[in-house]
Order: C-alpha cells, then structure tokens, then sequence
C-alpha cells in the first residue's frame, strides 16, 4: 500500500511528513509518494524527498495512485471529490465538532484516521501531535507576547535605573501551558498559572511559576487529564481570582480547552477593560471560541489600550521543528499500521488503533464520536 503525502494550503506551512520520516518509512518497506513541493514551506526540498526513497508527483497523481493519504489539516471539498472510495486517510480534522465531514468519509467509504482523538494512555506518548504541537504553540505564544509587549520581560538593573520584570499569567497548565511558563520564566517574567486541576500544581511550582489556586474545583481522573466542565459557584470564584490577577499583568496566555466543546471564557470585557495599557494578551483556544470573550479568531485586535492576539496555529509558524515533531508522532502511529515488511493491516485489537480510527467500512469507529452523533 502506497502512502501520498499532500501539501498543504496556506496559512499552514507545516508538512505531515519530512524527508527524514519518509527515510523511515523506506525503511520499512513502505512506498511514499510526495506532492510536487510538499516541503517548500518547512524547507524540504522535492530532491531530498527523492533522496529519501520518495517518488515525486502531481497532486492529482498522489490521489489516483496512492492508497493511504496522509495530510495535516482535513480534506477539502475538492480533495473529497478526488479521494477514490476504499482509501485511507489520516489527518486532524476534530471529527467531535466537524461532524459532517464524518459523514461525508463514511459516504465515501474511507478508512479515515485523526490523530486528534488518539487515546491519552503511556503507550501513545510517542504518537501525541496534540502534545507536540502544544509545546510549539506555547513556546511561540510567549515570543509573540514579548515581541508586542512595550516593555522588557527580563528584570535589569542599568544606569538609568531599575526596569522591573514582566508579570505573565498563564490560563491553562497542560502542554501549551506548562511550555509558555517555561519560555516565559527562561526570559525573566513573573508568572502565575491558572488551572482547575489542582495535580498541575506541582509541576507548575517546579518550573518556578506561582500556582492560583481556587477551592471547590471538579477533577475527574476519567477524563484522561483533560479539564471538565465545573460548577457554577466555581465559575464565580474562578472568574474573581482570574480578574484580580490578569488586571495586575502583562501578558496572559490563554490555552484552557475542553475536547469536543466551546473553549471556556476566563477573561470577560470587564477584566479586559481594567487591564494595564499595552498589556497583550495571546489566545491559543481562539479556534474553539477563545478563553477571552473579546478574541476573534486569525485576528489581531486592539481593545482600548490592550492588545488582543487570537491564534490557535502558532504552530505553523515554526514549521520546520513542528514538522519534525509532527512526522516523528505520525511514523510512531504508521508502525501500529504497517510491518517491517511493509504489510498493512489494521489490528482492531490495538485500542491505540481503534480509538483513532473514526470511520471504516461505511460506519464509524470510534465510540466518542458516535456518542456525540448520536445525541
């Protein structure tokens, strides 16, 4: 079976795969057909591909020939229509709200893979791009901050005087979180963290950040780490402890989301209208509804005096790193798939390959999805 590696549309200057994963996959011996200038945008070469072991061909060519396609971002309508049926697809395309392309691959009669949904256990840690694309993003949104912040992130003592040190509070400590503390505390800002789930707070007083903490918070373990929907009269403390210390910040870094839902709203216009002129605030949860009420997503926006930075695909803005990352995770869940023959062969066995598997045979797959299709 012959995997095709497609290239994705701008803004996305990431790629599924670099040349060095497609070496594995030869390795392998496994066949990889790459679009025509695949890797331009995370500086890989159509001759480095080829010396990799791939072929190279039109886009129309990958789609006639090759029998599992493999993408970051969904298909489109158009690539819907090219897609033969019987074939495998894998990408992300967050099938728990994007419900009617589910329907359209299993119309289609798609095996359709989303590493999305890979099941947060051990053994998937070497397969997890939300995790890897979450340390990019959380690295990138600290830059961002401090490239549009009017003041220095560092304390410095100079000649002219004492410039104190940025204050950053951070909402959300899962990857993208814990990252942005990391890159923010390395660049000499005070950072407090935000999260509902009091386990983060040892990791977060690790890495020298200053964990808020507000009482009465639901944490359940069956959600596999993830944050879940909390109380009302937790909400209303939350909201209280957030806008004291937002208005006394710089920087607030947004990153709090819950799968398959709306990202929760954490910082209200009020607190916006109280923050510090020239504060900025960089929202990552900006795709599913932001953590800001204010942000609009792929914008950037000034509030008053604050700006406000809605971008949830800082990621693609280092596509180079988090193409390798990405292409690493992919190989990890490739080798779930194929022998070292280079035989495929789908173990519904392997709850790693079941649980990511959204649609097969005309049905779907995966039970998160069908609980939600079916509600």
């Amino acid at each position: 079976m012959t995997i095709g590696l497609l290239k994705e549309e701008l803004p996305e200057r990431r790629v599924a795969m670099l040349p060095e994963a497609v070496k594995t996959l030869s390795g392998m011996n496994v066949k990889v057909m790459v679009e025509a200038g695949a890797g331009l945008t995370a500086f890989a070469s159509d001759a480095e591909y080829e010396a990799a072991g791939a072929v190279i061909q039109t886009r129309e060519g990958v789609f006639s020939f090759a029998e599992f396609i493999i993408k970051i971002q969904p298909p489109s309508a158009n690539e819907l229509g090219l897609m033969k049926e019987g074939r495998v697809f894998m990408s992300v395309f967050n099938p728990m709200v994007n419900t009617s392309l589910v329907k359209e691959l299993c119309n289609k009669n798609i095996t359709s893979f989303s590493l999305d949904i890979l099941p947060r256990t051990t053994r998937a840690q070497a397969m997890d791009i939300l995790s890897s694309m979450a340390t990019v993003s959380g690295y990138k949104a600290v830059l961002t901050a401090a490239n549009n912040l009017p003041k220095f992130f560092p304390m410095f003592m100079t000649a002219a005087g004492t410039v104190t040190p940025a204050k950053v509070l951070i909402l959300g400590a899962g990857v993208a979180g814990l990252q942005a503390l990391a890159t923010s505390r390395k660049l000499g800002a005070v950072v407090e963290v935000f999260d509902v789930r009091a386990a983060v707070k040892e990791e977060v007083t690790g890495l020298g950040g200053k964990f808020i903490d507000v009482e009465g918070a639901t944490d359940d373990k069956a959600a596999g780490g993830y944050a879940v929907e909390q109380s009302e009269e937790f909400k209303q403390r939350q909201a209280q402890a957030i806008h004291d210390h937002a208005v006394k910040s710089d920087v607030v870094i947004c990153t709090a989301q819950i799968p398959g839902r709306i990202a929760p709203v954490l910082l209200k216009k009020e607190t916006v209208d109280a923050m510090k002129p020239g504060a900025v605030i960089v929202d990552l949860a900006a795709s599913t509804g932001g953590n800001c009420e204010l942000t609009k997503d792929n914008e950037t926006i000034m509030h008053g005096q604050v700006r406000i930075i809605g971008n949830s695909a800082l990621a693609a803005d280092m596509p180079s790193d988090a193409s390798k990352m990405f292409g690493k995770n992919v190989i990890n869940f490739l080798k779930l798939l194929y022998s070292n023959k280079g035989e495929f062969k789908l173990n519904w066995e392997d709850d790693l390959v079941k649980g990511t598997c959204v649609t097969h045979g005309k049905e779907v797959v995966s039970e998160r999805i069908k609980s939600i299709m079916n509600s």
